[in-house]
């Protein structure tokens, strides 16, 4: 099992429960706004801790409770791709891309450049991307912290249907071609049906 996740957390006024196991695969996360979908990536990612529970993530305990362990976020190796890209305006693509990579002074893998159709845009401002481009270069950054795993939150939303197809290519790819477990949150049927190895409704 992959994904062993059970957890609870109070996010504002609203109590977030979720409980799931996972093989590796992609991994979709359905359900409608509101649902606690995103705040289930952030505790798995670290960024919220939980009230109780564990997530356990390819046999690596990343928070139990009981046992009273909290990685901290550094140290879960995850790649987390949020609903906007969150690219820095100061740096190029190629700077932003290498960011968290262990070696910021290497040269951005080219087969990954390839697969994410990203390497003409290296020498390129943030402010010059398409919506799709700066998805595209935001799964990079994640890929090339070396994480052991993927964390997609909505990452087709408030893009257009022909950025939203290019996105979702990209996805299948990473998904058949690269291997890395992910887990996806959408609460959009089609996407779901498409993209997910399972879908689990919260």
């Amino acid at each position: 099992m992959f994904f062993d996740v059970d957890v609870e957390a109070r996010v504002g006024a609203h109590d977030i429960a979720c409980r799931f196991q996972a093989e590796d695969g992609l991994t979709v996360l359905f359900g409608p706004s509101g649902a606690g979908k995103t705040s289930t990536l952030n505790m798995i990612a670290g960024l919220l801790k939980p009230r109780r529970g564990h997530i356990r993530v390819g046999g690596r305990v990343l928070f139990d409770h009981g046992e009273g362990i909290n990685l901290p976020p550094e140290a879960r190796r995850v790649g987390y791709v949020f609903q906007e890209p969150r690219l820095f305006p100061h740096k190029r693509v190629r700077a932003n891309l290498l960011y968290g990579a262990p070696d910021r002074d290497a040269d951005p893998d080219p087969q990954l450049m390839e697969v994410l159709g990203i390497g003409p845009l290296l020498d390129r401002w943030p402010r010059t991307l398409s919506g799709g481009e700066a998805r595209r270069v935001a799964i990079g950054r994640a890929l090339l912290s070396d994480p052991a795993f993927l964390l997609l939150d909505e990452p087709l939303s408030s893009l257009d249907r022909a950025r939203r197809e290019e996105i979702m290519a990209v996805i299948e790819r990473l998904r058949d071609a690269i291997g890395l477990p992910i887990l996806m949150v959408t609460h959009d049927a089609a996407e779901a049906e498409r993209l997910a190895t399972r879908t689990i409704e919260v």
